[in-house]
Order: structure tokens, then sequence, then C-alpha cells
């Protein structure tokens, strides 16, 4: 079904560690201005309060009804029930609370709710990345076409999300890709968000800095040190996003060794790719020792950077071959490079996951 031209109006609300973005999706597009809302500091009454103050404010700004509510939230959760636990970036929830029956009482409308990272991906995968680089390549006359997609954010928390043919993958206890659980390459007695976050930018900046004043700079300001736009050390600010594109990479590697497709980044860090995404691709094409003293290509697929116009163009270059049929005169058409692509989100992140829990809604109403 075309999603982008249905009419039906869906509440959106992409929840993060510190910020929740509401909106009203139609046709795969926001209808108005996404509301920003930050829950700092906020206690669990004043967040549960602050949910529904945030859907009756987008429902009054609409001119028709809304059919249903859907919405992110950042972790693994009983997402089949509604009821969202404690999590890493909102410890508030510990015990569980039942916010999809909560919100089903207020506003008399079918509600659903799942994991940002799966979200963030769907969205991508139906309206942003996937379409958009399927396009370049049969523009390009490249017949081949992706259809599994690996989706990461990269903020206040490290998610993940995969979709394969049109289809979240959300795993038996709706714990499915969660990949910031996998093993930290530099720090292996930790798991891979330690370094994948906006705290973990900051931390590896004071360290390496010797400079007391700036201690509290943010991982924007950091970029900018990094990239010759603001006063700073710069060595500090290498280090930091040097960090994360080992670990980022490293950990990318893994998943792409079950995956196979391409990966999208979104977050709150994603605007610093140009200092960090070369590093990352590079980390992911690096290669093992075989315990015979030999050199093993790390995955069986190459990465390139879709972000670099030399990588893209060696992307979306025709490396087919033609090769002879056995016993006739006969040519088939074999192409011996595996190629994945990494690249940044085409939508925003929080439109691409305002996306994504429009189209999951439309899909379970039509099933009802």
């Amino acid at each position: 079904m075309n999603y982008s031209k249905d009419q039906r109006i869906i509440l959106t609300l992409d929840a993060g560690g510190t910020n929740f973005v509401f909106s009203a999706i139609q046709a795969c597009d926001e209808i108005i201005s996404p509301q920003n809302k930050t829950i700092k500091g906020l206690n669990l009454h004043q967040i549960l309060t602050l949910i529904i103050d945030g859907f009756e404010l987008v429902n009054e700004m609409l001119d028709k009804k809304a059919e249903a509510i859907s919405f992110s939230f950042p972790g693994p959760a009983d997402y089949k029930n509604g009821i969202i636990g404690k999590l890493e970036n909102l410890p508030e929830f510990k015990g569980g609370i039942a916010l999809q029956r909560m919100l089903e009482n207020k506003f008399k409308l079918p509600v659903f709710i799942n994991n940002d990272g799966d979200l963030f991906t769907f969205g991508e995968a139906i309206a942003g990345f996937l379409p958009k680089i399927n396009s370049s390549l049969k523009e390009n006359g490249i017949i081949k076409e992706y259809t599994n997609l690996l989706g990461i954010t990269l903020g206040t928390g490290f998610g993940a999300g995969i979709v394969t043919n049109n289809q979240m993958f959300l795993g038996d206890n709706s714990a499915g890709a969660e990949i910031n659980r996998m093993r930290n390459k530099l720090y292996p007695a930790t798991n891979a968000e330690d370094s994948l976050t906006i705290r973990a930018i900051k931390r590896v900046y004071n360290r390496e800095s010797t400079s007391s004043f700036e201690k509290s700079l943010e991982p924007k300001e950091i970029f900018d040190i990094a990239n010759n736009n603001k006063e700073g050390n710069k060595n500090a600010a290498l280090k930091a996003f040097e960090e994360l594109a080992i670990v980022a990479g490293d950990t990318l590697a893994n998943a792409s060794s079950l995956i196979d497709g391409l990966i999208v980044i979104g977050g709150g860090l994603v605007g610093a790719h140009p200092v960090f995404l070369q590093k990352l691709v590079d980390e992911m094409n690096s290669n093992f020792t075989t315990m015979e003293n030999e050199s093993l290509q790390r995955m069986e697929v190459i990465a390139y950077n879709l972000e670099s116009s030399i990588e893209f163009n060696n992307f979306i270059k025709d490396t087919s071959l033609e090769i002879n049929v056995p016993f006739c005169d006969q040519k088939v058409k074999y192409d011996p490079v595996k190629k994945i692509g990494v690249g940044i989100s085409k939508l925003g992140t929080s439109k691409a996951t305002s996306i994504g829990a429009y189209v999951f809604a439309l899909k379970q109403l039509d099933q009802v």
C-alpha cells in the first residue's frame, strides 16, 4: 500500500532521553510544526503529564480527527502490551508503567508504542535513506536493489533498528537490535554505548584536554574545534570523535556480518559526521589476522562512505563482469564485489521516527 497518499492522521512522539518531540503525520509527512518539550529534571508524574499535554496540544492544532497515537521510546520494553519499564535513559519508569492503556483511556484512540531505533530505521526505509539510495542506483543503470536496512542513533543513548523487506524486526521480547550491548572494542569490560553517546564525546574531550574552562563544552562545540571553526584543544576534539569512530565501526562490522544491508545513522551526534564517518567506515573495512598470521578481510562485504562523493561514485559504479556458462557459448553477468553503504539520515531523526510510527500504526489499523 502507498502510505504516502493515505489521508489518515496519526499523532506521533519521538521520545528521547532529554527531549520529547510531538507531531502529527498524514501521507508520510508532518502536517504541523513539531512541538519540542524538554523532560530534563522532571519526575515520573511530571513526565506522564507532559506526554498527555503534548498530545492534547497537537490534537488541538488539527482540523481533522486523528485515527491513532503512535510513538517511540528509547530502549527495550514490553511494547506489545504498551508497558514501559526502567530504561537506561529514563529510569523514572522503573517498575513498569502501562503507558498505552493510560493514553487509550485518555484519548479514546488506539495507541501503539515501539522502540525509537526501530521506528527511526522504519521511517528511513519507507521514505528516506533506503529508497533514495535505490533510486540513485537505478538512475545509474544498476539493477541491484537493497531491501535490508540497519539504522543506528548516536545521541543521549546508542540505539538501532533492523528493517527487511519493509518489515521491522522486533524480536520475541521487544529487544531486537539492542546493539548498545555489544562489547566495546576500546574498553572491553564495558559496552559499545559507553563510547557512542553525547556524554562519551564530552568525557573523552575532558580527559584529553588540560584546560579546566573547557570542561563544560557540548559535542557541537567540540566538533567545531575539531573542524577548525572554534578555538580549543583540537587534538582532544579529534580524539573524542576518533574513539567514537573506532567503536562504532567495530560494532557495525559485527552487526553487518548478520544483516548484510545498507546502514543509516541518525541522532544528536550525526551532524559531526564529517570528522568521524570515514574513520568509522575504514574500521569496518579493516582486517583480522588469522592464527596463521595471514590477513583476513574483516567483513564478507565492502563498506562505502556514501557521504563521500568519491566513495559514493565507487558504490554506484557497475562492477559486474560477463562470465562464460560452462559447455556452451552463453554468457551471464556476475558482480564479484559485495557492497554495502553507510550514510546519514535523509529525513532527520525525529521526522524519520515519526514517519516510522505513522506507517506502523496504519499497518496495525489495517489488520484489525
